[in-house]
């Protein structure tokens, strides 16, 4: 009987040649958040450090796998609401891609104020930032696109409600997208 072995690489998203990029455009202080707990996915395709004391729940269908969590015990204008997805899809980052989400975001009434494309482990990223008015509170969401290959992508997004430590809370929320383990096969 023949052995096999699978190997599996772990991938961190944080470079250790580059800081991660989104961090670094938002003067973000790279404090260390403490009392966090790995949480994997349901595909075990990837897993991410959060904080214990947030309420955290796993989604997955056959396209992607999801990992949602928000601090539940702040209010909502004080709290992340962070969702982190692998998705089996192919990405193409270009001028399409971005005005495709931009008149996709247009539709909810959210205006993008900033997006930047990056490298990030020697393959593309980008970040975009939407505002506007949820549920008669100002809303914004960041969302971050990281290529992987020609049929996989991560989408991380962070929602943020009112106006209070918008940057804090920003900051807080990248640094733990910074620590995404991705396992490959």
């Amino acid at each position: 009987m023949k052995k096999i072995l699978i190997l599996i690489i772990v991938i961190s998203l944080q470079s250790c040649s580059k800081p991660f990029q989104p961090l670094e455009d938002f003067d973000c202080n790279t404090s260390v958040l403490k009392n966090l707990e790995e949480v994997e996915d349901s595909k075990n395709l990837f897993s991410l450090e959060l904080p214990k004391d947030w309420e955290t729940n796993l989604y997955q269908d056959q396209i992607q796998s999801s990992i949602f969590s928000a601090d539940t015990s702040k209010n909502l204008t004080e709290s992340i609401l962070l969702d982190v997805s692998y998705i089996n899809k192919e990405l193409i980052i270009n001028e399409n891609f971005i005005l495709k989400q931009e008149q996709e975001y247009l539709q909810k009434k959210l205006i993008m104020v900033e997006n930047r494309v990056f490298n990030y482990n020697n393959t593309k990223a980008i970040y975009m930032i939407f505002k506007g008015k949820k549920n008669n509170l100002k809303y914004q969401i960041c969302s971050i696109f990281i290529h992987l290959n020609s049929s996989n992508f991560v989408l991380a997004k962070i929602e943020l409600y009112g106006d209070e430590a918008i940057a804090e809370r920003r900051c807080k929320a990248l640094s733990l997208i910074e620590n995404i383990k991705l396992n490959q096969y």
